[in-house]
């Protein structure tokens, strides 16, 4: 893979083709978030989002943890690293973006997760399209156990993605869940054995990546963009997002593909 240039001290940025794989890499501190991580993850969201040869993300944490959530006074503290501190000037609300609150990626991204993803690591994980967990990993909203507030946005989301019971038994009891619960709950999408998550989410990605990249993001865009509307208004978007898709060039490639009996090539246009 490809050390791309957006990385910083705490965040390598990798690319290997259609696939850009985002490590937190803070063994030492369990990959807690710090600025260089933060500056490092929103560049990294960002740079997907604009490359059009750039299909899939995954996020993931360096010597088997995820993420043990927020290091207040490594967030707090300007980085040692030059370029580091002029993006973290650069990019309005780094911290919000960087933790997948603002601005989403308009591609898919995966979550590969091995040991501790708690408090903002799962924060993280709430952020991500797709969820790939280690049979003993740990995941864990602690913040209300710690009188704290999760402002990683899981308080909104987390009751939009599973049952309302099991979002508020997360968030008001702030205790450890297992990776097997998580997958009862529907928080987390495979769990796999330890050491294999991010080989999993690898696969995941491939399989994302062979869809026609116009008709993912079209199908994310309008998941996001009709939260909270009635059916009828919901459609409208819907019908607004996918009709240039049914009429794009690659669905065009799809039918060919399809009929020839043969992988299909998508260009994304």
């Amino acid at each position: 893979m490809e050390l791309l240039p957006i990385s910083t001290p705490h965040c390598r940025v990798e690319r290997d083709g259609h696939l850009v794989v985002v490590t937190m890499d803070r063994p030492e501190a369990r990959n807690a978030l710090s600025t260089d991580m933060l500056v490092g993850m929103a560049d990294a969201w960002a740079y997907i989002s604009a490359e059009p040869g750039v299909r899939v993300g995954i996020l993931t944490g360096a010597e088997g943890t995820f993420c043990a959530g927020a290091d207040l006074k490594a967030m707090g503290s300007p980085s040692a690293d030059e370029r580091v501190r002029r993006r973290a000037a650069e990019i309005a609300d780094f911290h919000w973006k960087g933790l997948l609150r603002l601005d989403m990626p308009t591609k898919p991204i995966i979550s590969a997760v091995e040991g501790y993803a708690v408090a903002g690591g799962t924060e993280l994980l709430v952020g991500t399209d797709l969820r790939v967990v280690a049979e003993s990993a740990t995941l864990g909203l602690f913040e209300a156990k710690r009188a704290l507030f999760p402002m990683g946005g899981s308080a909104v989301r987390l009751p939009r993605q599973i049952p309302y019971a099991f979002a508020m038994d997360l968030l008001l009891t702030g205790r450890a869940v297992t990776a097997a619960e998580a997958y009862r709950m529907g928080l987390v999408n495979q769990v796999v054995p330890d050491g294999q998550a991010l080989a999993k989410a690898r696969e995941l990605a491939e399989d994302v990546a062979s869809s026609g990249p116009l008709a993912v993001q079209a199908i994310l865009r309008t998941y996001r963009d009709t939260l909270g509307m009635a059916e009828e208004e919901a459609l409208k978007v819907s019908d607004a997002l996918g009709w240039p898709v049914i009429g794009s060039e690659d669905a065009k490639e799809g039918s060919r593909a399809f009929r020839e009996k043969r992988p299909a090539n998508y260009e994304g246009r």
